[in-house]
């Protein structure tokens, strides 16, 4: 083979593995067919994804997402500006996608200054609960929406910084303590599936290393049969309003 041809192939090499990194990626948070054989978390994100987007709509305008981490879901809805607000830490600095930095306390940011925010997976985080919706609603203007979502059924995780979980009726009453009017309010993953996905999260727990490689073979033999099965006997039985994987709520502020 000439040198011109090894280095074609090496470019088409590199490139086609850069498209299933891509595609890789996207399956953690819209995980699709992929995703059923990749994604440990796959009935939590598949949940996630369709319910955010089904209330993407109605969130527009200047948004402020904070926890934005990657900012995965931030194609799905119609920003002017679309901004993500990270708590302050090397580690947020050197893998989070975000634009702004804060301490933890105030958002560095004018009143009335957004039309919507997005929470996506933070508030369980959050130690100080009335002083973070506080600065929600300070940044929030008159009549704009925010989009929260929050674990309900789900283990320990970020440790130690995970503080507690919100049942429907916990969250209704903290938000519309803090001058929020409830539009919309999801159960996600509300069915069997809660049981297989809990499985894959402590197998995932219990089997990860430190090697992508293994991570990605063990997901695929042993979690992803978990995924397909649980799809079967998600479809076959029915729903459970009382045991389900996340809150997903749509409010506007008074």
């Amino acid at each position: 083979m000439s040198i011109t041809g090894a280095i074609l192939k090496d470019f088409c090499l590199k490139k086609m593995i850069k498209r299933l990194e891509k595609r890789y990626k996207k399956a953690m948070f819209y995980p699709g067919i992929l995703g059923l054989f990749v994604n440990p978390f796959y009935f939590a994100r598949v949940g996630l994804a369709k319910n955010i987007q089904d209330l993407a709509g109605h969130v527009s305008g200047k948004i402020l997402d904070v926890g934005c981490g990657q900012k995965p879901y931030e194609q799905l809805f119609k920003a002017t500006e679309y901004i993500g607000l990270e708590y302050d830490s090397p580690e947020n600095r050197k893998n989070k996608n975000a634009d702004f930095f804060y301490n933890g306390t105030l958002f560095p940011f004018e009143s009335n200054s957004f039309d919507s925010l997005v929470i996506n997976q933070v508030f369980e985080h959050v130690f100080n609960p009335d002083d973070f919706l506080n600065e929600v609603l300070r940044v929030l203007r008159p009549g704009g929406k925010l989009l929260m979502t929050v674990p309900f059924v789900w283990d320990e995780h970020e440790q130690p910084h995970d503080y507690a979980r919100y049942s429907s009726f916990g969250l209704q009453f903290i938000l519309e303590k803090h001058g929020f009017n409830i539009v919309e309010q999801r159960k996600s993953v509300n069915d069997f599936r809660v049981i297989f996905q809990l499985i894959n999260a402590y197998l995932y727990k219990k089997m990860m290393s430190s090697n992508q490689y293994l991570n990605l073979v063990i997901v695929f033999l042993v979690m992803s049969p978990i995924n397909v099965v649980g799809e079967i006997v998600g479809f076959l039985l029915p729903d459970n309003n009382d045991l389900y994987l996340d809150n997903v709520i749509l409010a506007r502020k008074n």
